[in-house]
């Protein structure tokens, strides 16, 4: 069965809840025995790959602009996946799926993965907002299944346009590489256990200028603690400037995008993990912070609250005097880590569910 995938910026190493998703799941789906394309977007590929883990990889240009890369990128993917003659087009977010008609009007069976209602995201215009919720329908409507990463979304389907056979299938988070890294500690000037961790794109709904205020309320009774932030925007726009600038007014240390190493040994020894986001699907983030045992204080928003945690690690969305007071009871606490049930969110799982929605379709 020849699946192509579109949706996604690329894959391997690029920064992305999406982009995290699809290279977790598609070298699983590949050694299952499917065949398998990821269309990547040209302009965000800094490698010269033709495949990865048994996945095969085809880059289109695409302009990189914010409010019509993804629609673009996804028309020409489209034309590509009926060359290659794929039996399914998988399409992930809403964005892309505006083009889900074209799909099956060029013959081709379409699944769909809804990541999240991106029109609630603080960072698009009207406009935008009209496009991604009538990507949403055209998307829900049109493809011939259609994948939800939590029960939160399944609901607003359900709610939205009677669809009632959506494959409710979380995100999934590997297995932790516990490690150190003291080279990298000793760089950024931080030390094991003394420090706070946000790891997200650096875009407004997630609030990171929230938890650099809250950081600040505090950190005059715990000088010696620091607040490390791990990520970067796509588009460098007045909201990332302005978090960058406060940052380094805070003593704020910023990473820039991490992955691998430096990354698993900024989770394995963190004090405590925060995500105070206005808007999730179901944030890969966290589930990873989870996996390593990290204490974490989220935002109790729909989609934090379905991760099940302790009454404690949730705040109110916004309000910073609650997340301060959170981060300084964690700072009083003896160091520690914490064991959750991983067992729903096992990729391997999840690509089992995977294959059979494909065999459905």
């Amino acid at each position: 069965m020849k699946i192509v995938v579109t949706g996604t910026r690329g894959i391997p190493n690029i920064m992305g809840g999406v982009e995290t998703h699809c290279e977790e799941l598609f070298p699983r789906m590949a050694s299952m025995g499917f065949d398998v394309t990821v269309i990547r977007r040209k302009s965000y590929v800094h490698d010269s790959l033709k495949e990865y883990k048994g996945v095969k990889l085809v880059d289109i240009a695409t302009p990189k602009r914010k409010s019509f890369e993804a629609i673009i990128h996804t028309f020409r993917a489209i034309l590509k996946a009926k060359s290659l003659r794929a039996d399914i087009v998988h399409i992930h977010a809403i964005g892309p799926a505006l083009l889900v008609p074209l799909a099956r009007l060029l013959g081709m069976k379409v699944v769909f993965t809804h990541h999240g209602p991106d029109y609630d995201r603080d960072k698009w215009g009207a406009a935008a907002k009209a496009i991604l919720k009538l990507g949403e329908r055209m998307g829900t409507k049109y493809a011939n299944e259609v994948i939800v990463i939590s029960e939160v979304i399944n609901d607003i389907l359900v709610r939205k346009y009677n669809r009632r056979d959506c494959h409710l299938i979380y995100n999934g988070v590997p297995e932790p590489d516990l490690c150190d890294y003291l080279e990298y500690f000793e760089e950024l000037g931080i030390e094991k256990g003394k420090y706070i961790l946000g790891m997200c794109r650096f875009v407004p709904e997630k609030n990171l200028h929230h938890l650099i205020e809250a950081f600040v309320k505090m950190k005059d009774f715990h000088s010696d603690v620091k607040l490390v932030l791990a990520g970067d925007t796509d588009f460098e726009d007045e909201y990332s400037r302005h978090l960058k600038q406060m940052a380094k007014e805070n003593g704020v240390v910023l990473t820039g995008f991490i992955k691998g190493k430096k990354l698993h040994s900024l989770l394995t020894h963190t004090r405590c993990f925060v995500l105070p986001s206005s808007h999730e699907g179901l944030p890969i983030a966290l589930l990873e912070a989870m996996s390593y045992g990290c204490p974490v204080i989220v935002s109790n928003i729909p989609a934090n609250l379905e991760v099940g945690l302790d009454y404690e690690s949730y705040f109110p969305v916004g309000d910073i005097d609650v997340l301060a007071q959170k981060l300084q009871e964690n700072i009083e606490k003896p160091y520690r880590k914490v064991r959750y049930d991983m067992a729903e969110y096992d990729w391997g799982h999840i690509a089992e569910q995977v294959a059979e929605v494909y065999r459905q379709c």
